[in-house]
């Protein structure tokens, strides 16, 4: 993803991702932000994640070092702070066009949840957003199966299932602990 750089409004080492995000929404930021893990930062990795934002609601997110855009890009980029974090402005006319990739587009709310865990800036970030902007997260299908408890669970009953049947087929009857315990035997 390539960007014009942008005037440099803010450039400092955060504890968590949830600073540039909440600072980029106070100052209805049009631009964007430069998000590096302390891995890349202390480590010398390739792992600086970029997110642009309009009038302060993020819109596009791109991981460097993955070459991912979206959810994915969000996912590569969730890690442990601190995170040093340079936002920049930039004109509407030079965002446009990565604005457009669809790919990359990541819903207002997600990157307040994802990267900062912060509900509350989740949720005031969707209050400024144009309208029609949250249709985005409805489309990432990982986060959409791992709300629904209930297929998570029936797999879960099937995995189970079939480490009784195998446990069986083997002579281990019994070593499948059915309490619903996680994890291996203490």
């Amino acid at each position: 993803m390539r960007l014009p750089r942008g005037e440099l409004v803010r450039s400092r080492v955060v504890a968590d991702a949830a600073t540039p995000l909440a600072d980029a929404l106070d100052r209805e930021l049009t631009g964007y932000a430069v998000l590096e893990p302390q891995d890349a930062v202390l480590l010398d990795g390739d792992g600086a994640g970029v997110l642009t934002f309009e009038d302060g609601a993020p819109v596009v997110a791109y991981h460097a070092g993955t070459d991912r855009g979206g959810a994915a890009a969000l996912a590569a980029l969730a890690q442990p702070g601190p995170y040093a974090a340079e936002l920049y402005r930039l004109a509407p006319a030079d965002l446009a066009p990565v604005h457009e990739v669809e790919a990359l587009r990541v819903a207002p709310g997600t990157p307040a949840e994802r990267l900062g865990g912060d509900p509350d800036l989740a949720d005031r970030t969707r209050a400024v957003a144009p309208d029609g902007r949250e249709v985005a997260e409805a489309t990432d299908p990982v986060a959409s199966f791992l709300d629904d408890e209930a297929k998570v669970a029936a797999i879960r009953e099937q995995a189970r299932a079939e480490a009784e049947r195998r446990a069986a087929e083997w002579g281990l009857d019994g070593a499948v602990e059915s309490s619903g315990s996680q994890g291996p035997p203490g």
